[in-house]
């Protein structure tokens, strides 16, 4: 027979930095009671009363004068303010996982949010949680969530806000999630099942795949140890829950080739021992020895390691990380990547590994603070390094600008963009290039001094003049091109198409009139050119913007005719007249004779440039494309037809 144990079983950090906070005390002599069991193990609680800590069961026990322990299932926010108002000194022992859901639920309900904790409704740490808000909701699962849900006031009365019990399972929570998703459009999810949690029931679901016995060692009072159990079988046809040594029976396990053994958050080291030792008795192998394996779980890190661990969950504030010893891991979204607009999901899942450096190791918290953007920038400072010497291209976000220039943040590293080199006009503020993504190239490097410099338009150049050579390479007359307007003059347009500028005169921008390119385009403006003419000698291009699809006399002479009305833009006044545009690129006279139907001196006495008048068209020279206009004649046609109406009655008479 095989005997292999399970390499996450026993404490987790959370228990272990509670029990040790207990023993610190015991041994220091400070008079301390601790409210409640510190965790869920008769054989740990019973150890701490031969060393003087006694439980008590509510808060009004705690003796006067008398310190008090708050367990690792942590305590509601009313019992903490009691015990602020009593001068009761507290050692809060409460798990970080635990005390991260107790901030959730808290600012939730603060934003206006109504907490939905899954979990079991009489667990400790689910009391705890819910004792962070005013009005929590508990739901054990699925059909209670749903249940609850049932009631449409419940489901649309408030937004709402799910967490989970640290040792609830993965397969609880999705169900949750699942449901809640279906029926729910405002609602948002915290995974806060233990990282550690969820890898011990990973790690027993997997070996109780493998094994035809399974052994649980843990107290039957522990939620995470039922758990743990009902997973094993589920993939194990022989399952046997013990609390400690005294309760295995060698006699009566049943034959396997192999036998695992995993233990719950809540179960001592010595308690596992004792486990393996009696049943060592009668298995033959075992992988390893427990001395090793515990030996192993117990190492040690130190500020500025580098190290490999596995993400285990992800929150909206940090990245969880299993690092195979006794303290998770946790990369905060700052320390993820220096690129803001990254999002986490592009840069990690559960269950990816992960690279990362020790920021430091806290023993006080039980946890280890990691980043990955600092060993992307000592990665990037190598690669910074290659990029100078090989004159390679790198991108990078601006972060910083200043009168001197601009900082772009390449691999995590700050490289210094001088004004000369950042590729923008004199007098642009270099505050346009904030926060966008650039490229550049390195032109200077100082590791010692931490000094980079670069320059962004030596790249902009060489990509302009590239694009420059394939266009003049492709450039045929009637060729179009989309392109960006780079500047105005009072007789055109300069486009940019690709490297190079063309020019739009001022008559080939519209149809119409015009006086400045500035009444149809502005810098800036994407626009779409065909090419009228390209000198490749001298590197001139001619461009156009007007539709020649359709001829502009066409559309008049479809649409009027002699003896029609048309309302005109007066567009420029000249001594014996003005002419007016009737459709965009064809314009009519109005005759001095024509503008009114009295003697005018000169047309600026009647209308001005900009005006709409209404006038009727008397006549179309076809063959030279002249239309005569008149104002006068709808002005005497009223007067003409009054007079008649007048003369019919005296006919009739």
């Amino acid at each position: 027979m095989r005997l292999v144990l399970a390499k996450s079983a026993g404490f987790c950090y959370g228990v272990r930095r509670a029990v040790e906070l207990a023993q610190e005390k015991a041994a220091q002599g400070v008079p301390c009671v601790i409210l409640g069991s510190i965790i869920h193990n008769r054989d740990v609680m019973d150890r701490l009363a031969a060393q003087g800590l006694r439980a008590v069961e509510r808060p009004e026990e705690v003796p006067d004068g008398c310190a008090v322990i708050i367990r690792s299932h942590g305590e509601g926010r009313a019992v903490h303010e009691y015990f602020a108002r009593r001068g009761t000194e507290v050692f809060d022992a409460t798990c970080p996982n635990v005390t991260h859901i107790h901030n959730i639920v808290a600012q939730a309900e603060n934003q206006g949010r109504q907490p939905v904790i899954v979990g079991t409704p009489d667990h400790p740490e689910v009391l705890a949680i819910a004792g962070w808000c005013k009005a929590p909701v508990v739901v054990s699962g699925e059909k209670d969530l749903e249940k609850w849900l049932a009631d449409g006031e419940n489901r649309n009365n408030l937004p709402l806000t799910f967490v989970s019990q640290t040792t609830s399972t993965q397969k609880i929570w999705e169900k949750c999630v699942k449901k809640a998703k279906k029926l729910c459009t405002n609602a948002e999810f915290f995974d806060t099942i233990c990282g550690a949690t969820s890898k011990r029931q990973e790690e027993a679901r997997q070996l109780a795949a493998q094994c035809g016995l399974m052994v649980v060692v843990g107290d039957r009072q522990s939620s995470n140890t039922r758990r743990l159990g009902e997973i094993c079988r589920e993939s194990c046809p022989e399952v046997l829950l013990v609390e400690r040594a005294e309760d295995i029976d060698l006699n009566r396990l049943p034959q396997a080739d192999m036998v695992g053994i995993t233990a719950g958050a809540s179960t001592p080291a010595w308690i596992i021992k004792e486990v393996i030792d009696k049943m060592s008795e009668e298995i033959l192998e075992m992988d390893k020895s427990f001395q090793e394996m515990l030996e192993e779980s117990f190492k040690t890190l130190n500020n500025g390691d580098k190290v490999t661990g596995t993400v285990v969950a992800i929150t909206p504030t940090e990245v969880q990380v299993e690092l195979g010893i006794k303290y998770p891991g946790y990369i905060a979204l700052t320390e993820l990547s220096d690129d803001p607009t990254v999002k986490v999901e592009d840069l990690v899942k559960v269950g990816d590994e992960i690279e990362s450096i020790v920021m430091q190791v806290s023993d006080r918290d039980c946890m280890v603070k990691l980043s990955k953007r600092r060993l992307d920038i000592n990665k990037g400072w190598e690669e910074i390094e290659e990029a100078r010497e090989n004159e390679t291209v790198v991108e990078g976000f601006v972060t910083e600008d200043n009168k001197g220039g601009v900082v772009v943040s390449v691999k995590g590293v700050r490289v210094f963009v001088p004004a000369s080199q950042t590729g923008l006009p004199r007098e642009t503020p270099m505050s346009e290039l904030l926060k966008q993504k650039v490229r550049l190239v390195i032109t200077e490097v100082n590791r010692a001094r931490r000094r980079v410099v670069g320059s962004i338009s030596r790249v902009t150049r060489a990509e302009r003049a590239a694009a420059a050579e394939k266009v003049w390479a492709e450039i045929e007359d009637g060729k179009r091109y989309t392109g960006t307007v780079k500047s105005l003059t009072s007789y055109g347009a300069f486009v940019d198409i690709g490297g190079v500028d063309g020019m739009v005169h001022i008559s080939e921008l519209s149809w119409s009139r015009i006086k400045h390119p500035s009444e149809v385009v502005k810098v800036g403006d994407t626009v779409d050119v065909y090419v009228i003419s390209a000198d490749k000698e001298k590197k001139k291009i001619s461009l156009g913007m007007k539709d020649h699809s359709q001829d502009p006399w066409t559309v008049f002479t479809t649409t009027y005719q002699v003896g029609d009305t048309a309302n005109v833009r007066v567009v420029k006044l000249m001594t014996f007249g003005a002419f007016a545009e009737v459709v965009p690129g064809v314009d009519g006279l109005i005759h001095i004779s024509q503008l009114a139907d009295h003697r005018v001196e000169k047309p600026g006495d009647v209308v001005a440039e900009g005006d709409k008048v209404d006038v009727k068209i008397t006549d179309v020279d076809m063959e030279n494309k002249k239309i005569s206009l008149s104002i006068r004649a709808l002005l005497e046609a009223p007067a003409y037809e009054e007079s008649e109406e007048e003369e019919a009655p005296t006919e009739e008479a």
